[in-house]
């Protein structure tokens, strides 16, 4: 009988947790990409409100959140997280609307950076400037062509998923498990149907009903199911630094299942992005993960 090997199977562990987490980037932007194609039946707002109101209903069924577990604040912490997931998702898939899907991913992910180097402490000066490089390259204003609306949009997104992060350590402290999740998901898909107000006959026909519900499925619950077990197998600075290439597999998927060819010098800028990212959360020494825990980050984004 084989016996295996001791450090053998410690070794497995971190590679099973790379691809783990690796697969989890990729089901959040094939859920992005899929969402362009409803674009032309519900615009950009209702495919995410369609996205996010499916995802609220999964975690209602399956979680079935309970009062007893929140405390005043935990649930209004849980509430406003589902605002700004809300307002990060629409922002972002207006941002996808008139961006290539990798130059507003790694423009978003300005949000994340940014509360890496607030957070952070050691040598992390020089990556504020090698992010501000990326972005000049990224939006290449010397061409004059810039689509400013498309860039707000994707700023506007990163300001909110610095609030989400913070936001989520939040309920975190407050709430346990995943029944704070559970609340902000479903307040979100009410915000983004607020907003998006979509045609009832469309979104309620059997093709969009289906398309939504495996949207949801793929986007929040995959990469949470993922990310979970990926943090059972990697530190928090390793799962951290592989978020960091979220920009580059948004590159990879816009490019095989969108068609977008970037341009030489946006191309240079996503990498000073993700260069960034890596440093400051490789250098930071923070005790606690830049992106929020799996239990509680179900991308709704982007």
């Amino acid at each position: 009988m084989q016996t295996l090997n001791p450090s053998t199977a410690a070794d497995t562990g971190p590679r099973t947790g790379v691809a783990m987490a690796l697969a989890a980037m990729v089901c959040v932007q094939i859920g992005i990409a899929l969402s362009v194609g409803l674009f032309d039946d519900v615009g950009p707002a209702g495919a995410a409100a369609l996205r996010l109101a499916w995802a609220g209903v999964v975690l209602l069924a399956v979680v079935r959140p309970r009062p007893s577990a929140f405390t005043a604040r935990g649930f209004a912490a849980s509430a406003v997280l589902g605002v700004v997931t809300g307002a990060l998702t629409l922002c972002f898939m207006a941002a996808v609307a008139r961006l290539p899907l990798g130059t507003a991913s790694a423009l978003e992910f300005l949000g994340p950076l940014g509360v890496a180097l607030a957070l952070g402490r050691g040598a992390v000066k020089v990556w504020p400037a090698t992010a501000a490089v990326g972005v000049v390259l990224l939006t290449e204003p010397w061409h004059g062509a810039v689509d400013v609306a498309g860039v707000g949009f994707a700023l506007s997104a990163a300001a909110c998923w610095a609030g989400y992060i913070l936001l989520t350590r939040k309920v975190g402290d407050e709430v346990a498990g995943i029944q704070g999740l559970a609340v902000s998901m479903p307040v979100a898909g009410i915000v983004a149907l607020l907003v998006a107000r979509p045609d009832p006959a469309v979104v309620l026909g059997p093709h969009m009903l289906l398309a939504g519900l495996g949207l949801a499925v793929l986007v929040p619950v995959v990469p949470f199911a993922l990310e979970m077990l990926a943090l059972r197998r990697l530190t928090t600075t390793a799962f951290g630094t592989l978020m960091s290439l979220e920009p580059a597999v948004a590159l990879v998927v816009g490019l095989v299942a969108l068609h977008q060819t970037p341009a030489p010098g946006p191309l240079v800028g996503l990498v000073f992005v993700v260069v960034a990212g890596i440093g400051a959360q490789r250098t930071g020494a923070r005790a606690a993960a830049v992106h929020p825990p799996a239990e509680q980050r179900a991308l709704a984004a982007a």
